[in-house]
Formats: structure tokens, C-alpha cells, sequence
């Protein structure tokens, strides 16, 4: 099964995570201890309230946690080297598309310099023998057509946090070409689609805004309804990426294929069943809570947002044998579970975390 391979290759290892405060990086981490991972997570501390997943999971409890701005090359730099990872999964960044209209020079400085700051001090740090750096869907240059975009199509963006991520990606680029040692770490980017999950309260995000406005009784107000986003659940993300950490290393236990051929950018996208616009995801996630008549309203954005965006992700199924596991019906019904529960206090956030996972991780073995 090729979560057990997984496993076997990750299971003991030094591991660092960029960004484990984070949404994704939280339960990214989560996941590495219970692989048997020993993990050192390096972030800014968390800023979604005090419903934040790192406090609320106790993920500072299960890994070595370091406070660090991205934007410090010398602190980075010394971080790593003392950690001294063989595998390094770069998630840390800036994310919100609207915060990047506020603040573009905050959002470049972590998204370009804060991801060559971790690339170099990875490259300068003997242990390290791969490196997932992870970006977005965003990267490409969006003609808003209608065709999927492939790992080999142009790379752009309009808004601040779409041309730093694509900027990520020729950094990432120099580092596995030019900046490459013959001796030095394996590097493959990982670009993905909207991420979905319990646990995430950022700001500007469609499922933390709906969980805000049926707390609070008020209506929801949506930004662009007729969006279209590929979603997909935090769990599909992460295993696309221990997938690729494990192939680029040392320790995956079937090698029948260099791991030097690993080395790239992969997308990890849902199936076409799981690219609808904005408002049909609200309408879902509403009437799976048992809420289809909750007030919603459109509003307006001042900033421009793409309208359409989908990814192809045959590479990923056909080099790494990743494949999106839960339908669309089951992503929101997961989703939307998490965060009932955690509301009502039935479970904790850590439980409920780690009970998704294991049920993640037994839909893979059934799928094996």
C-alpha cells in the first residue's frame, strides 16, 4: 500500500515544516508525528484567533516549535542548520489574496525571499536530502479558459500573492538547476487547488466565513458567487506531499525509480466533479450543517480575483500514484462535521483531527 511505503520512508526521520502554525502546516504535522516523524516546525506564531488549530490541537505539544520570520535570513539559516532535517516541507508564506492588495511588500518579501532564505539554508545544510516547496494553483498565468493547467504551462499572476507564489516558483526553479549541488537536496514543487478542512479560521476564506456568520447569526456575505474554484480537503493536499517528500528521499523502500526523478513541479487537484463556483460550495456546505435557508448576500470586492481556474493532475496520479480519495459530497460532509462538532464541544480540535486521518488513511488502504 503506498501509504505504508509512506510510512517506512518517514517513520524516525528529522523532518522540518515551514508554516506549522498554519491551517495546512498544522494538520501536515499532526500527521508526520503520527507517522513517526520528529518534526521541528518553524512559523510565525498563529494569527487566526483563539480558535487557531496549532493552539487548539496542541501541535506546539508534538514537535519542536520555533517562532521565526521567514524574512530573517540569519535566524532561518542557523534554525536549519542546528535542526539539521533530512526532509524539509516549505509551507510557510503569506496566503490571503486580499491581505496581499494591503501589504504586497510584506507578501513578496515572505513568499520570494523567506521561500530562496529557506531553499538556501537548506542547500547549505548537509542532512538535507529533499525538499517539498509548496505554492498554488495560482502560479499560472490564468487565461480563464476552460482547459486545465499543466505543470508546463506559463507561469504568472496579477495580484500581489498569485505573482509572489509564481516568483516562489522560479526561485525553486534556480535552486533545482542552476544552485543545484551534485551532492545536495532532491527539490520538487507543489502547486495545489482550494483547500478545504476543519480548523482553518483565516480571514477572506469561504468555509471559515460561513462557520463566522452561523456562530454569529448573520448573513453571509460572498465576494464572487460565480467563482470557480477546484476544492478539495486539507487530507488530499497532505498526503500529495508526504507522497512527494517520501519519493524524493532516501528512504522510500521500492526503488525502482530514482529518486532524482521526482525532482519538478506537480499539481494535486480534485477530480471535474469537485470544480463548481462559489456559491453552489455555499449551498452544500449550508445544507449539510442543516442551515440551507441561513441569509446570504452578495457583496462586492474592490480587488481583482480570477474567475475560473482548474489543474490537471495526471502527473501526480501516473509518477507518484496520488489520487484524490474522498468525493465531493464527502469533502463537505467531512468539513462541515469538523466544525460542528468542535462548535458544539462534542470533541476536541486534536481529536477531531486525528479521527479524520485515521479514517483518511484507511479510504487509501481500502483503495490500495
Amino acid at each position: 500500500m503506498l501509504l505504508n511505503d509512506v510510512e517506512r520512508a518517514l517513520k524516525g526521520k528529522s523532518v522540518l515544516v515551514t508554516g506549522h502554525t498554519g491551517f495546512k502546516g498544522g494538520w501536515l504535522t499532526i500527521w508526520l508525528t503520527r507517522l513517526g516523524a520528529r518534526v521541528t516546525g518553524v512559523s510565525l506564531p498563529p494569527d487566526q484567533g483563539a480558535d487557531n488549530l496549532f493552539d487548539r490541537a496542541g501541535v506546539e505539544a508534538i514537535c519542536d516549535s520555533r517562532f521565526i520570520d521567514l524574512r530573517d535570513e540569519a535566524a532561518i539559516a542557523s534554525t536549519v542548520c542546528n535542526a539539521a532535517p533530512e526532509i524539509v516541507f516549505h509551507l510557510g508564506a503569506q496566503a490571503l489574496v486580499r491581505r496581499s492588495y494591503g501589504d504586497p511588500i510584506a507578501t513578496f518579501a515572505t513568499n520570494v525571499m523567506g521561500t530562496a532564505h529557506v531553499l538556501e539554508a537548506a542547500r547549505q545544510t548537509p542532512s538535507v536530502r529533499s525538499v517539498v516547496c509548496v505554492t498554488t494553483d495560482k502560479v499560472y498565468d490564468n487565461r480563464e479558459w476552460c482547459w486545465p493547467y499543466r505543470e508546463t504551462d506559463v507561469l504568472g499572476g496579477a495580484d500581489p500573492y498569485s505573482a509572489s507564489k509564481g516568483s516562489a516558483e522560479l526561485v525553486a526553479r534556480s535552486y533545482m538547476t542552476a544552485l543545484h549541488k551534485p551532492d545536495g537536496y532532491r527539490l520538487a514543487t507543489a502547486r495545489g487547488g482550494n483547500v478545504v478542512g476543519g480548523g482553518d479560521w483565516s480571514e477572506d476564506r469561504i468555509v471559515p466565513d460561513i462557520v463566522r456568520a452561523i456562530r454569529a447569526d448573520d448573513p453571509l456575505v460572498l465576494r464572487h458567487p460565480g467563482a470557480t474554484r477546484p476544492w478539495q480537503h486539507v487530507l488530499e493536499l497532505c498526503l500529495g506531499y508526504l507522497i512527494l517528500g517520501a519519493r524524493l528521499s532516501d528512504g522510500w523502500p521500492d526503488r525502482q525509480r530514482s529518486a532524482d526523478q521526482f525532482v519538478g513541479s506537480y499539481n494535486f487537484g480534485p477530480d471535474p466533479t469537485h470544480e463548481m463556483p462559489v456559491s453552489a460550495l455555499v449551498e452544500r456546505v449550508l445544507a449539510t450543517w442543516g442551515r440551507p435557508d441561513h441569509p446570504v448576500k452578495v457583496g462586492t470586492s474592490p480587488v481583482h480575483e480570477s474567475n475560473y481556474l482548474r489543474l490537471d493532475s495526471s502527473k501526480a496520479r501516473g509518477e507518484l500514484g496520488w489520487r484524490p480519495v474522498l468525493t465531493f459530497d464527502e469533502t463537505i460532509a467531512w468539513t462541515a462535521s469538523w466544525y460542528q462538532s468542535y462548535s458544539a464541544d462534542s470533541a476536541t480540535a486534536r481529536t477531531l483531527v486525528d479521527d479524520q486521518i485515521a479514517a483518511f488513511s484507511q479510504r487509501c488502504a481500502a483503495l490500495s
